[in-house]
C-alpha cells in the first residue's frame, strides 16, 4: 500500500512539474507587437507630399503623423476608397484638425478588425497639389 501511495505522490508531482513548466512556455512566449510606423506631412525637400506616401501596415498598428514641412496640414481618410467603404472606419483614422507648427504629431491606430486592402488619404488643404497616399492594411 505504501509503495502504491509513494508511486502515485511521484507520479502526480511529475505531472504538476510538467504542467508548470508547460504554462511557463505559454504565459512566457512574446506576442506579435504592434508596430508604430511614421509618415511625415510635408516632405524634408518642402514638397507637398506625405513622407512616406505608401506604407504596409498591420491591423493594432498605429501610424504617427510628424507634421514637418509648408503646414498647415492634416490627414483625411477616403470614405470611399477603403476596402469596406465605411466612413466610420475613415472617420476613426482622419485627423481633420490642421496641424499648424512643424514637430505638431497626432496617431491613428488600425483597428485589429481592420479589413486588408488599400486605405488612400489626403491633406486637405493640399489635395489638389498631390497630396495622397496609401495605407495598405495586410
Amino acid at each position: 500500500m505504501k509503495f502504491i501511495a509513494s508511486t502515485l505522490r511521484r507520479l502526480g508531482l511529475a505531472a504538476l512539474t510538467m504542467l508548470l513548466v508547460v504554462s511557463s512556455f505559454v504565459a512566457f512566449t512574446p506576442s506579435a507587437a504592434a508596430e508604430t510606423h511614421t509618415i511625415k506631412l510635408g516632405s524634408d525637400k518642402g514638397m507637398l507630399a506625405f513622407e512616406p506616401s505608401k506604407i504596409s501596415v498591420k491591423p493594432g498598428d498605429t501610424i504617427q503623423w510628424l507634421n514637418n514641412k509648408v503646414p498647415p496640414h492634416n490627414v483625411v481618410f477616403d470614405a470611399v476608397q477603403n476596402p469596406a467603404k465605411s466612413a466610420d472606419l475613415a472617420k476613426g483614422l482622419s485627423h481633420k484638425q490642421l496641424v499648424m507648427s512643424p514637430g505638431q504629431e497626432f496617431t491613428s491606430t488600425i483597428p485589429a478588425d481592420a479589413p486588408a486592402g488599400e486605405y488612400t488619404f489626403y491633406c486637405e488643404p493640399h489635395r489638389g497639389a498631390g497630396m495622397v497616399g496609401k495605407v495598405i492594411v495586410e
